[in-house]
């Protein structure tokens, strides 16, 4: 598996029992604080990994920093928060690189091991199979409003917290569960990242519109005027596969780009009981969204 595919991760085999899973991620700041910037990016830069059903073992930080412009102390609180988290997923920092940049980047290039008979890819959903998702949406419309000074302190935790958690623990139960495709919900939003799926298993999907988790406070900033411009692209590369009677801001929600979103599963029926019972204690958030339906010609995403 590699670049001719739209999978979250490489995957080269090893041999019969190992396969090295590798990815790399970095952006500019979502938040102001550098020390939770560090964390989320970290989470952001593993869930390839897990997406894949991969254990991330070793990370390679990426650094570029305005040194004119920021002081170093920040750019160290940037660093330690994206420790913390590498160390509490069991992933060893092992070296980097930095440069002088115009505007602060981080991001890791992050390398974990799957069993190759056990790796979960984009490609093999069925009709029939039910759709989860494990966070809540609404993390790049909240990002929008911070930096807009527009956004509740509440918002402001509730934004962080979704987006510093790690999928690791989702993805050991999507694993045991049998799941066999699934994704995360990262700068393509829900529908652009569900459309990669689809087209590769060639299939449609409906989603139910109530049933779908969104940050409290999401809408009334949309329907303000709070949108990224990487949301709105989403929503315009998508419309042609869209077909709904929601209104304009449910849509945008839906194409929300996300930072370190949730596991995005295709689920068979049989499966959905125990999947969601060890799902909830790790992934509050987790639930049945929709199901994945026969596609006649194109596919195409129904929201009712």
């Amino acid at each position: 598996m590699g670049v001719t595919t739209s999978d979250d991760a490489g995957v080269f085999g090893l041999d019969e029992d190992r396969a090295l899973v590798q990815t790399v991620d970095f952006f500019a700041p979502v938040v102001d604080e550098p020390h939770d910037w560090g964390r989320i990016t970290a989470a952001n830069a593993l869930s390839d990994i897990y997406a894949m059903g991969g254990r991330p073992l070793t990370a390679l930080q990426l650094v570029g920093w305005p040194r004119s412009k920021l002081p170093l102390e920040a750019l160290g609180e940037v660093i330690a928060g994206g420790a913390d988290v590498m160390a509490d997923a069991g992933v060893t920092i092992t070296g980097g690189h930095s440069i002088d940049n115009e505007v602060p980047i981080y991001g890791f290039a992050v390398t974990g091991t799957v069993s190759p008979a056990r790796v979960v890819t984009n490609g093999t959903a069925r009709p029939g199979e039910l759709i989860v998702l494990t966070k809540p949406l609404g993390t790049g419309v909240a990002a929008a409003a911070l930096k807009a000074r527009l956004a509740s302190p509440g918002l402001r935790d509730a934004a962080v917290e979704a987006m510093v958690a790690l999928n690791g623990p989702a993805s050991t139960v999507m694993v045991e569960a049998g799941v066999t495709c699934a994704t995360d919900v990262t700068g393509y939003g829900l529908v652009g990242h569900l459309r990669e799926m689809m087209t590769v298993s060639r299939v449609s999907a409906r989603l139910e519109m109530d049933a779908v988790p969104v940050l409290a406070g999401i809408a009334d900033l949309i329907e303000t005027g709070v949108y990224p411009g990487g949301s709105q692209r989403n929503l315009e590369s998508v419309r042609t596969s869209l077909w709904t009677s929601r209104g304009s801001t449910e849509q945008k929600i839906l194409a929300d780009a996300q930072t370190s979103g949730g596991l995005l599963m295709a689920v068979a029926p049989h499966r959905l009981e125990w999947l969601l019972e060890k799902l909830r204690p790790v992934a509050p958030a987790a639930t049945v969204i929709g199901e994945f339906t026969a596609a006649v010609g194109a596919p195409v995403i129904e929201v009712v």
